[in-house]
């Protein structure tokens, strides 16, 4: 069967062409949903936005199927500017923020407890893309009215598979002191603060962490006892 790219981003299509195999199957219906890619008995998701969107769906699934939730992170982006024919680029910049695996984070926060479960894993791909925006003077104003209209994989440069609250706890820096506190681990990370936060709120929901007391008003966290 081939790819249905009816209302389909370009980089969700693209990474569906480059994680595919000789015989995997796309587009495969399970239980009542449309699954992107199927390989043998392995459901596999590629998710470009955020996981609430996933949620029912994983819920409904992960009890009978092995499922892979497959998540792109820009390391380098290139942002293009088009004319509203949406085809002229009027500008190409490479964008100074640089993602990393521990941005997943970020969307982690919504099903952390996921990888309790044995038919789930987590694969994290650090990829280049080029994401393109169209003026709209309404929207965005952060942006100042420049909205995103779509996205383009250029490389993949790295990819990081997770199947068990242990090896999500391998991201964290040996260097951390004992215990500490989510300063240190932005620290050690050398990220922001907020991804700390949200590191540690996801490896103690998944019984990686254990808060051992407070510092001022910092928790302490140290690593849990396997």
């Amino acid at each position: 069967m081939g790819i249905n790219t009816f209302n389909e981003g370009h980089l969700h299509a693209a990474l569906k062409e480059w994680y595919a195999e000789d015989g995997d199957r796309f587009e495969v219906e399970v239980d009542g949903y449309i699954i992107d890619l199927v390989r043998d008995t392995l459901l596999v998701e590629i998710q470009t936005g955020n996981f609430t969107a996933m949620k029912k769906k994983l819920a409904r699934l992960l009890p009978d199927h092995p499922v892979r939730l497959v998540y792109p992170i820009a390391f380098e982006k290139w942002i293009v500017k088009l004319d509203e024919d949406e085809k002229t680029r009027l500008s190409r910049r490479k964008s100074p923020k640089r993602g990393a695996v521990e941005h997943v984070f970020y969307e982690l926060v919504r099903i952390p407890h996921l990888l309790h479960n044995p038919n789930f894993s987590l694969e994290i791909l650090l990829i280049q893309e080029e994401e393109h925006r169209l003026y709209d003077g309404t929207r965005a104003w952060r942006r100042r009215g420049w909205v995103t209209h779509d996205r383009y994989l250029l490389d993949v440069l790295e990819r990081k598979l997770f199947t068990t609250p242990a090896a999500l706890a391998t991201l964290l820096p040996t260097s951390l002191p004992h215990p500490f506190t989510t300063a240190d681990l932005a620290s050690a990370l050398e990220r922001r603060r907020p991804v700390a936060q949200k590191m540690a709120y996801c490896l103690r929901k998944l019984e990686v962490l254990t808060p051992v007391g407070k510092k001022g008003n910092a928790i302490l966290y140290e690593r849990s006892n396997p």
